[in-house]
C-alpha cells in the first residue's frame, strides 16, 4: 500500500485531504509541524498575547488529533521550531528591516513543508506528501514533467505560494483538494462527520501575536538584540521632508492610512529608500509601474528560459493575473515588462509567472526588487 503523510493543521481543508487520500486507498499518516511562536507579552495597551502559533496551538493540535481518531491513522507533532525561527522569523524580521514586504507564507513552503517535512516524510516510508492547498497537479504530455496548475476554484488558488517547489518536490506532492472549492470541501467534512467542517480559517500571520507585525518588530528587536526600526524623513518627490516615519519597516507600497501628513490630495507610500532611511510618498497615479525586476528566481521545469517569453504575471497573492513579457537575466533574475502598467508593485512580495495553453500553468517567479534596482538591470 502507497504510504502518504498529510500535513494537518486542524482546518477543515487539511482534514479532508486525509480524508480523501484514506478512501483512495492510501496508507495515510497524519502530521503536524510544531512552529516556533514569540514569548508571552502585552501590547502598547496593555493587553496580554499569547504565545501561541496559531498553526499549532493548542486548539489545533487538539482538531488534528480528534480528526485523526475518526479517520483512524496515525499522528504525531513534529518540533521544528528552531529551522522555522532561523528561516522564517529571521528573514521576515530583516526583510522588513531592509525595507521590503515578505511573504512567509512563500517560504515556508519552500523551506519546511516540502523540505523538512518531506524530508521527514520519506524517511517514514512515505512516498508523498500531502497537504490542503489548493492547487492541480499533472503531468506534461509532451516533457514529461510535473506541472503545478491553478486550482478549479480560482478564488482559492494558493499556486502563488507553491511556485517554488521543484520538480522532485512536485514529483512527491499531492493536492486532493485541487479540483473542488471551498464550500465543497465544508459540505465533504460535514458529510464525513469530521469536527472541523466549520471551523474558521485564519487569514493572519502564524507566529505573529495579535496579528499586530509592527508590535512583532519592536518586541523581536528587543528578544534578540537586534537594532530596531528608525525614525526618519518622510520625503515629497521633489525630496522636500513633510513629515517623519517611525521606522520604514512600518510601512509599505501604496499604504495611504497612518502616514501622519497632510495635503491637498491623498498621499500613498511610492518607494522606501533604505540609503537614506526616508519615506517617499506621492499621489496614486505614480504607483504605477510597468517594468520591474525580480531575484531568487525559480523555474518549476528545473531551468531557466533561453528566451524572453509572454506570461500573465501575478504580483501579489490575491491580485489579477496580468500579461507581460519576461526575460530570464544572469545571477537568477529577470525582467519582468508589463503590457499595461500595475499598481503598486511592492519589493520583497513573488511574481508568479503563469502560461501553456490555458495559462493556469505555473511557470516560476521570483522576489521583486526595488525601482532602483530594476532601473539598473533595464539600463
Amino acid at each position: 500500500m502507497t504510504r502518504v503523510v498529510v500535513g494537518m493543521s486542524g482546518g477543515v481543508d487539511s482534514s479532508v485531504a486525509a480524508a480523501l487520500l484514506k478512501e483512495q486507498g492510501y496508507d495515510v499518516v497524519g502530521v503536524m509541524l510544531r512552529l516556533w511562536s514569540e514569548p508571552s507579552t502585552v501590547d502598547d495597551d496593555g493587553v496580554e498575547l499569547v504565545a501561541e502559533n496559531k498553526c499549532c496551538s493548542l486548539e489545533a493540535v487538539g482538531d488534528a488529533r480528534r480528526v485523526a481518531a475518526a479517520l483512524d491513522i496515525p499522528f504525531y507533532v513534529i518540533n521544528v521550531e528552531q529551522p522555522f525561527q532561523r528561516e522564517i522569523v529571521d528573514f521576515f524580521y530583516e526583510e522588513y528591516r531592509a525595507g521590503r514586504t515578505p511573504n512567509p507564507c512563500l517560504r515556508c513552503n519552500r523551506h519546511i513543508r516540502f523540505t523538512l517535512l518531506l524530508e521527514r516524510a520519506l524517511a517514514l516510508g512515505a512516498d508523498y506528501l500531502a497537504t490542503g492547498h489548493y492547487v492541480r497537479l499533472d503531468d506534461d504530455p509532451l516533457t514529461g514533467l510535473r506541472r503545478l496548475r491553478m486550482a478549479a476554484d480560482r478564488s482559492k488558488d494558493q499556486s502563488y505560494v507553491l511556485h517554488v517547489l521543484s520538480q522532485e518536490q512536485l514529483r512527491h506532492a499531492l493536492f486532493p483538494l485541487g479540483a473542488y472549492t471551498k464550500p465543497e470541501v465544508r459540505t465533504m467534512a460535514a458529510e464525513r462527520g469530521l469536527p472541523v467542517a466549520s471551523k474558521a480559517e485564519s487569514q493572519e500571520i502564524c507566529f505573529v501575536a495579535g496579528n499586530d507585525y509592527r508590535g512583532f518588530m519592536r518586541r523581536y528587536a528587543d528578544a534578540t538584540g537586534r537594532e530596531a526600526p528608525q525614525s526618519g524623513p518622510i520625503l515629497d518627490e521633489s525630496g522636500a521632508r513633510i513629515g517623519a516615519h517611525d521606522g520604514l519597516a512600518y510601512y509599505t507600497v501604496g499604504q495611504r492610512k497612518g502616514l501622519g501628513v497632510s495635503a491637498p490630495q491623498p498621499l500613498h507610500v511610492l518607494r522606501l529608500d533604505t540609503e537614506r532611511n526616508a519615506l517617499v510618498v506621492g499621489p496614486a497615479a505614480r504607483l504605477e509601474r510597468a517594468e520591474f525586476t525580480v531575484r531568487e528566481t525559480t523555474w518549476t521545469s528545473g531551468s531557466a528560459p533561453s528566451e524572453p517569453f509572454a506570461a500573465l504575471v501575478k504580483t501579489r497573492y490575491k491580485a489579477t493575473p496580468a500579461p507581460a513579457t519576461v526575460t530570464p537575466l544572469e545571477g537568477g533574475r529577470a525582467l519582468v515588462r508589463c503590457d499595461t502598467p500595475l499598481r503598486a508593485i511592492t519589493p520583497g512580495q513573488a511574481a508568479v509567472f503563469y502560461g501553456g495553453p490555458d495559462s493556469d500553468e505555473t511557470l516560476g517567479g521570483g522576489l521583486i526588487e526595488s525601482e532602483r534596482a530594476s532601473q539598473a538591470a533595464s539600463a
